[in-house]
């Protein structure tokens, strides 16, 4: 639709079928999958970010049983982790599963070969300063350019909206961690630390991390599921002492890392509209219970680009779980008492099937084993949150 500037010219704007703002996980696994059905090469899209995702910025982790599309973007995999805390420890055989590392980099690189090579797909390194949904098109602004689209799938985490609302607990993931090779060796390659709450917890919900590529090389991340953020010497002294009790004396730190990853189970899809779909951590599809956001942002992308080729409002694509009232539980003990953290986990995995856990956590499991997982839990905690959960459940 023509606009008029200052001096009365029409401004024409131009059109696409599909607008992405933001291109995180999410989005950049909806559109490789879109590329690789075939069935949207008619359609124009434009993807906006002022990232350039040109750079290693993040790690992602994930479990699985057999290989998955994004193979070329897998550094290592384990077949064993350890878990640990104050009192024990435990090694962990995750078979039939492997525990997967992406470097962002290498997730980047694939999806944007692939948009390379496709004549129907813009990028355009832009901040999205607007969305604006009118009767027949949507206006999407940047700095510099302003377009119209029939639709927009957005990946841009409204912040404030979550944190101006006390019906729903807000907890971060939130870490600092150092890739580090060492002189000696000291770490075993083929076993990951899944969590090791052997740290002091000081009245939260604290772990190390360990990701080791091999025997002198290792990401290690100083972990807490908690509302507050640490200040960075804080985070950095942890591992620094992590490293001495590893043994550790001469060592170079090859790359750093950290992020904040919002824990909610705030219905972030009730923002959805016929023409605007919210995805990625902006749409709720980040596991709230763990921040794990890799798995299931590849399950929800293939199940959004099969609702794509079948339906045009995006309100009916959401659908509520069991699991999102699981999590829903968790978080409200975590945000009530955060140090029982440790012992809520310690629980699951001190005699817990890892193999249960993991199908529990990817929201694979029957209501049977749904139970067999649970009631290793403290019930006390539990069954105060389902009380005051249960209002959700009406909403």
């Amino acid at each position: 639709m023509p606009i008029f500037g200052d001096d009365y010219a029409p401004i024409i704007m131009k059109h696409y079928d599909y607008v992405f703002t933001g291109t995180g996980l999410a989005a950049l696994m909806t559109i490789y999958k879109m590329i690789e059905s075939g069935k949207f090469s008619n359609q124009s899209i434009l993807l906006i970010d002022e990232n350039t995702k040109k750079t290693n910025d993040r790690t992602w982790c994930f479990w699985e049983q057999k290989e998955s599309k994004w193979e070329n973007s897998i550094s290592k995999k384990w077949d064993s982790a350890l878990f640990a805390n104050a009192d024990f420890s435990r090694d962990l055989d995750l078979k039939p599963y492997r525990y997967n590392m992406v470097k962002g980099l290498d997730f980047y690189n694939q999806v944007f070969d692939l948009i390379s090579k496709q004549t129907n797909i813009t990028f355009l390194n832009e901040k999205v300063t607007d969305i604006n949904e009118l009767e027949n098109h949507i206006f999407v602004a940047t700095p510099s350019e302003n377009f119209t689209c029939g639709k927009v799938i957005n990946s841009i985490y409204r912040k404030s909206e979550v944190e101006n609302q006390t019906n729903y607990p807000l907890l971060q993931q939130h870490f600092i961690g150092w890739f580090i090779k060492s002189k000696d060796p000291v770490f075993t390659p083929d076993q990951a630390t899944f969590m090791d709450f052997s740290v002091e917890q000081r009245g939260n919900t604290r772990f190390m991390y360990v990701l080791p590529t091999s025997s002198t090389e290792a990401l290690l991340e100083y972990t807490l599921f908690s509302a507050q953020l640490l200040p960075k010497e804080e985070y950095e002294n942890e591992i620094i002492k992590y490293i001495e009790k590893l043994g550790i004396t001469d060592y170079e730190i090859v790359e750093k890392e950290q992020g904040s990853i919002p824990m909610s189970c705030y219905p972030f899809w009730k923002k959805n509209t016929e023409k605007v779909l919210n995805i990625g951590t902006a749409g709720g599809w980040t596991k709230a219970s763990t921040g794990y956001t890799f798995k299931s942002s590849d399950k929800k992308s293939t199940q959004l680009v099969a609702f794509l080729q079948k339906e045009t409002d995006f309100t009916k694509f959401h659908k509520t779980t069991k699991f999102w009232f699981y999590d829903l539980l968790l978080l409200d003990i975590l945000d009530r008492k955060n140090e029982l953290g440790a012992s809520l986990f310690s629980s699951l995995f001190r005699k817990g099937s890892p193999a249960l856990i993991f199908k529990f956590l990817d929201e694979e499991t029957t209501f049977a084993e749904d139970l067999q997982v649970i009631w290793k839990c403290p019930k006390m905690p539990f069954i105060n949150a389902l009380v005051r959960s249960c209002r959700h459940l009406f909403q």
